[in-house]
């Protein structure tokens, strides 16, 4: 049985073909032809289980295209009448007729989109011997089982290290950053902001749960001082950004806010 994302991470080591791309747009415009061989060649249960799926596809797809469609909504307005009107007439109201889209299915497609988008698609990967030293010390030189961090890394309020008789990775006070220049790019300013942690970085988990930040990683920053609120009016306190630059070589951590 395989283990973890090997397709993924041999990607990562050693790219993918110059045909990649094409060979998969090529596939995905053949998908509706073998859909459809399998629809006409199945049989018994698993023709069952198929149409089932197929008949839940369709479903779902006509919802979405429904919900984003213009609908007619009736907009109720007061009218003032001259005159005397009788009792039984003065709850009525004329409605209008209207055609809109709703704001609502915009800004979840805008979020949606948001999400999947980041400002570097692409990062160049690193090997161990860049992100790691290795640490000799103690009598026994020839097991140098700890590893000193050679880039910037975050680490929270509450950290505390490990016994050195316990401790396998060492990340030096020096590199260690709390604040990221986060840009924000439609109002065009950028802001020192307070990290809260790493939530994703491109190259290992391991670099992930370590905290060590490169080029490419998504941090997660603490909004409060920029005053965003959602629709209903609560107040966002903390937003995704991505890092743009190499902060071990410029000292400083500079990002772009996921909007």
């Amino acid at each position: 049985m395989p283990q973890n994302e090997y397709i993924e991470l041999h990607k990562k080591r050693f790219g993918e073909r110059l045909d990649a791309a094409e060979k998969r747009r090529k596939k995905e415009s053949r998908e509706h032809k073998v859909i459809s061989k399998k629809a006409q060649t199945l049989k018994g249960l698993k023709a069952k289980l198929f149409n089932k799926e197929r008949f839940k596809e369709k479903i779902r797809m006509k919802k979405l295209i429904k919900a984003h469609e213009e609908k007619d909504v009736e907009v109720k307005t007061d009218q003032v009448k001259e005159g005397a009107v009788p009792t039984y007439l003065l709850d009525r109201e004329k409605t209008d007729n209207s055609k809109v889209l709703s704001n609502m299915i915009k800004q979840k497609r805008k979020e949606k989109a948001g999400k999947w988008q980041v400002p570097l698609q692409k990062v160049k990967a690193m090997t161990e011997a860049e992100m790691f030293q290795v640490m000799k010390s103690g009598k026994r030189k020839k097991l140098a089982w700890k590893r000193k961090i050679n880039k910037v890394t975050f680490v929270g309020d509450s950290f505390t290290r490990k016994a050195p008789k316990y401790e396998r990775y060492i990340r030096p006070t020096g590199l260690r950053f709390k604040k990221a220049n986060v840009t924000h790019p439609e109002l065009k300013t950028t802001i020192p902001l307070e990290i809260l942690g790493v939530k994703k970085n491109p190259q290992s988990a391991l670099y992930t749960n370590l905290g060590v930040i490169t080029k490419g990683t998504i941090l997660e920053v603490n909004v409060s001082e920029l005053g965003l609120v959602t629709q209903t009016g609560k107040v966002i306190w903390s937003k995704y950004a991505q890092v743009l630059n190499n902060p071990e070589n410029d000292g400083c951590i500079n990002a772009v806010l996921l909007v």
